[in-house]
């Protein structure tokens, strides 16, 4: 049995085509399109026609490559880049009308939920209680837990997409008070969550996304080349000194460092921050980078419960315009956006 999962996020629209049997998500394909949405939709603005279009095409195309390697329509959800659009309804409207897609929106709870699984699956039952941040454009997640899932998840506005429109469209590279200003920020986003992952004491710290592993190479971790299997992890002391590389540097310079890409190397920065005010708030020195994310995460769910779980958390996208109004409708059901509350 094939299985695929799609992930629309800020910058690219990914799809992984895996084998479920066996009880592990084994990937046969994977394929990404560069939209780079965040370029074109700033944080908390609505998608223009070019934008949907761009969309439309792009999941279409995964659709269709799902198809020619066995598997059925994929698993497909997007992150905040669409969650935080006013328009989002009308978006996920017109890709389901366009595709047969259901692309959906996942309260950043459950991502984080989704998350935390897949690194538990990845290091195992030896990890020990775990805490888990995973940076992406536009959000922060962070999950803690002693078992399969988490007790504690949340979701912050603390993406590095979102920061650097914030705080570092202007001088290039930024002044020092404006990387303080924005260190600030984070700083009192997180201070209660801190808080609560110093007093939960985590045996393991686990750091996901393509920003975390760009940052760990940046540290002096191997090259993705090598491959998932080539430990790597990120150390909060080689990341305060490469945090303060980059903010001397302007983006031009920051896309030759190793790790930082060039189309990443705007947010580069503000990846960094969010990254090592995480590890200090926390009281983390070391953090494991973990290749699972909410993808192989939502794979394993799949495998774990079948269809139906897919199919219940997306039962209320947007048959129902009255309830595709209301943001938690069209994302998920109560039941499930509740659950971590509860563990």
């Amino acid at each position: 049995m094939r299985v695929s999962v799609l992930d629309v996020g800020s910058r690219t629209v990914r799809l992984v085509v895996a084998d479920a049997a066996g009880g592990a998500p084994l990937p046969v394909h994977t394929k990404k399109w560069k939209l780079r949405l965040c370029d074109r939709v700033a944080p908390g603005a609505p998608f223009d026609d070019e934008a949907v279009r761009l969309l439309v095409r792009a999941v279409d195309a995964a659709a269709s490559t799902a198809g020619r390697w066995g598997s059925a329509l994929p698993l497909a959800f997007a992150t905040a880049v669409v969650r935080d659009a006013p328009n989002r309804v009308e978006v996920l409207r017109a890709v389901r009308a366009s595709t047969g897609v259901a692309l959906c929106t996942l309260p950043g709870e459950v991502e984080a939920e989704l998350t935390f699984l897949g690194a538990r699956r990845w290091l195992g039952w030896q990890a020990g209680p775990l805490v888990l941040f995973d940076i992406g454009g536009g959000s922060l997640e962070v999950a803690f837990g002693r078992g399969r899932l988490p007790d504690f998840a949340v979701s912050l506005p603390l993406g590095a997409n979102r920061l650097t429109h914030e705080f570092l469209t202007g001088d290039d590279p930024p002044s020092a008070q404006t990387v303080k200003a924005m260190r600030r920020k984070v700083r009192h986003q997180l201070r209660d969550v801190g808080a609560r992952i110093r007093w939960e004491g985590p045996r393991t710290a686990v750091a996901t996304s393509r920003t975390c592993q760009q940052l760990a190479r940046l540290t002096g971790e191997a090259p993705g080349r090598r491959g998932p299997f080539v430990h790597r992890s990120l150390e909060r002391e080689a990341l305060r000194r490469s945090q303060e590389r980059l903010a001397r540097l302007p983006v031009s310079e920051r896309a030759r460092l190793p790790g930082i890409s060039a189309p990443r190397a705007a947010q580069s920065l503000a990846g960094a921050v969010v990254a090592h005010t995480t590890m200090k708030l926390m009281g983390i020195d070391t953090a494991e980078v973990c290749p699972w994310a909410v993808r192989e995460g939502i794979l394993l769910r799949h495998i774990e419960e079948g269809p139906q779980w897919w199919a219940g958390l997306t039962a209320r996208l947007t048959d129902d315009p009255e309830r595709a109004d209301d943001p938690d409708d069209t994302a998920v059901p109560a039941p499930v956006a509740l659950r971590v509350a509860r563990r």
